[in-house]
């Protein structure tokens, strides 16, 4: 049996402190979060920053930076993966839909990767969805997506594709035939969002015979649906996504104390299950990455 992969993502940018006091917001307890997930059995952590006096999403490269030096510091092997998800977000307002309310962050393609290309981290997220999300409309165009993706490579980083629905995919296998994205891919597949795949057996089974054959996958369900996800994902053969972006609830009713608290609980459920997790070693191999920068 291939073993599991687990990713933690420790903080995203919807989640806030009034909804778990333990969310990880500074450079230095969201690397923290991300050592402490390593040891409690995470292969790969995935990393938004925050601007630390305020707790709001931050997209600033000395946020990235302070993180990635941090833990490649530290005694910790890990695998990181920083968000390029910032920068997407168009709000329109109300009495002019072309103009753009408070709340919108869309940016160029070049200063979504700018951390990217700057840090070369060994993973990063690349979005394919264009929807509506949030309160407001998330747009990754083709031309930024191909944008993108190219200063990603040209980084020597590999893109972890976020999908949110089949189109997402569609997209994927044009790109990839394109020659924008390059194969062995690295699928992270997303449900619970609403609009985009719920999260039930059947949707994530769907969802991974529409992938590109040889591909590397991951799935993930937000809030209650994050452990049950979790099962389906590896019962399916992919790999497993957990972490305080995605729920802050360990449990009905209990907060996570932290995120490690929800990678033990994944970890126990796969193996639980008869997985075996993957080591930072073997999570290297599977999805065909060097050594530690």
């Amino acid at each position: 049996m291939t073993p599991t992969i687990i990713s933690c993502a420790v903080t995203g940018t919807f989640p806030t402190r009034e909804h778990n006091e333990n969310l990880p917001v500074t450079p230095a307890e969201i690397a923290e979060a991300c050592i402490g997930a390593a040891k409690a059995g995470a292969a790969i952590c995935h990393i938004h920053v925050r601007d630390p006096e305020t707790g709001r999403p931050s997209m600033k490269l000395e946020h990235y930076k302070e993180v990635v030096e941090r833990i490649r510091a530290s005694d910790t092997d890990l695998l990181i993966n920083l968000t390029t998800g910032p920068g997407g977000r168009f709000m329109p307002s109300d009495d002019e839909p072309a103009r753009a309310a408070p709340g919108t962050m869309l940016t160029t393609p070049e200063i979504r990767t700018e951390h990217v290309v700057e840090l070369k981290p060994d993973i990063c997220s690349l979005d394919l969805n264009t929807m509506w999300f949030g309160g407001g409309a998330v747009i990754n165009s083709p031309r930024s997506i191909r944008i993108m993706a190219e200063r990603i490579y040209a980084a020597g980083v590999k893109p972890e594709l976020e999908v949110f629905d089949s189109g997402d995919i569609a997209l994927a296998h044009d790109l990839l035939a394109e020659g924008v994205l390059k194969a062995p891919l690295l699928f992270q597949i997303v449900t619970g969002i609403k609009y985009g795949f719920v999260s039930t057996p059947e949707t994530l089974a769907y969802a991974r015979s529409l992938l590109p054959a040889g591909c590397a996958w991951a799935a993930f369900g937000a809030s209650r649906m994050a452990f049950p996800m979790a099962a389906q994902a590896f019962l399916l053969g992919g790999h497993v996504r957990v972490g305080m972006e995605d729920t802050v609830y360990l449990a009905k009713g209990v907060k996570a104390p932290s995120n490690a608290a929800l990678v033990a609980k994944a970890r126990h459920i796969i193996e639980e299950l008869g997985g075996e997790i993957a080591t930072v070693d073997q999570a290297r191999e599977l999805l065909e990455l060097p050594a530690r920068r």
